[in-house]
């Protein structure tokens, strides 16, 4: 991993220094910046390869949120990059040479998500997902899911999630939701044992949610379709059985209500249970394609599975610190622990503008991360994706 600064500490002063203190000064930084120092010398790889650092990095690493943005020009000009609140810069991750490997018809990747120190990125030609995990450097292709080698267009950010073992596991489950002759579906590709599953989600008669496998863990939700008034979502639990079915529809209140705004209006970012809807309006009379974000609202399905209810809207004082124009714009939603992350990409005359908000239902506050400059002009955006349990092992 590397940074735009393309800057590595003074190696010769930091090695005068007590190797606790070094310890500690490594502990304060980010994975990328320590995996970097394991390069720089002996003695720095010494200390990050010691048990008690690796077991503390992880425990702080694995708590730290990313955000991944992929981008490109051709398959050589291939960048992943990084972002995290705990520093101040974008870092990345060249993905060209780990690839190489593996013959792809010099075809450029579109990346799909990521947890822990997985990656999945899909290819178009041979309608494969290819699994890649940054720290230990190894790439593997999945087999094709029993509905046959699927094109990038045929995956929905909602319908997918990636779901990874404790910090340092190498095992992960890939899990996506489809309509197989007009039935719900749940795929579900497990690494352990290299096969693919399927079960058919029931519908959800009894009015609740099916409970996670381990205490505190909630159930994982895949949307299957999204409509201005009702969704279609097959909520399992981590061990994926007992897929359910659930219909959450809006109740007219906010920005869905139609006397508030016309749909083609607005934006709705879908993830983990949750919904956040992106009101706009014109910037202005003269220049109609250019719209300015008006009104953000955060929407969660119900205990019932049968609603979706309304929890928070974005702050008057807030909206004015994120207002900016834009001529299209995606996003990325994802729900830990509490904390739902939402990622709003924009471009406006070929500028790119990230915007990352958070709202912590336990305290009902919300949280906006400045994102610094991405350089994304004449690029190409290839994916976006948070990510939490990033580890050294």
């Amino acid at each position: 991993m590397d940074d735009h600064q393309n800057s590595t500490p003074n190696a010769i002063g930091l090695c005068l220094l007590p190797s606790e203190l070094m310890h500690r000064i490594f502990l304060s930084l980010v994975l990328p910046e320590i995996i970097r120092l394991k390069l720089v010398s002996k003695s720095f790889s010494h200390i990050i390869a010691d048990q008690n650092f690796v077991r503390e990095c992880n425990s702080l690493s694995s708590s730290t949120t990313w955000l991944f943005v992929y981008k490109k020009r051709w398959l050589r000009d291939a960048i992943l990059h990084s972002f995290t609140a705990r520093s101040d810069r974008w870092f990345r991750i060249p993905i060209t040479e780990l690839l190489k490997p593996i013959n792809f018809h010099s075809e450029d990747l579109y990346f799909l998500m990521a947890s822990g120190n997985f990656f999945l990125f899909a290819s178009n030609t041979v309608g494969q997902v290819i699994a890649v995990n940054l720290v230990t450097m190894t790439v593997k292709k999945i087999p094709p899911s029993p509905l046959g080698p699927r094109g990038t267009s045929s995956w929905r950010r909602s319908g997918m999630k990636l779901v990874t073992g404790r910090p340092g596991s190498d095992k992960f489950r890939f899990m996506f939701a489809e309509f197989v002759e007009n039935r719900p579906v749940l795929f579900v590709y497990n690494s352990e044992t290299e096969q693919w599953e399927s079960t058919e989600a029931e519908e959800n008669h009894i009015g609740s949610l099916p409970r996670g496998c381990q205490k505190g863990e909630g159930p994982i939700f895949l949307n299957l379709m999204n409509g201005p008034r009702e969704s279609v979502v097959i909520a399992s639990t981590a061990d994926c059985h007992a897929p359910v079915v659930l219909r959450p529809r809006f109740d007219g209140r906010g920005l869905i209500d139609h006397g508030q705004a016309n749909a083609m209006d607005r934006l709705h970012v879908y993830g983990d249970g949750y919904t956040m809807i992106v009101q706009s309006e014109g910037s202005s009379e003269r220049n109609r394609n250019k719209r300015i974000v008006s009104g953000i609202e955060m929407w969660g399905v119900s205990l019932d599975g049968r609603r979706w209810e309304y929890i928070s809207r974005v702050p008057n004082e807030l909206m004015k610190e994120i207002e900016k124009p834009y001529g299209v714009m995606m996003g990325c939603l994802e729900e830990r622990n509490g904390v739902i992350r939402a990622s709003l990409v924009s471009n406006c005359e070929g500028f790119w503008d990230i915007i990352w908000l958070s709202f912590d239902r336990k305290t009902k506050e919300w949280t906006w991360i400045p994102v610094p400059d991405c350089k994304m002009k004449g690029w190409n955006m290839a994916g976006i994706s948070f990510s939490s349990g990033l580890t050294l092992s």
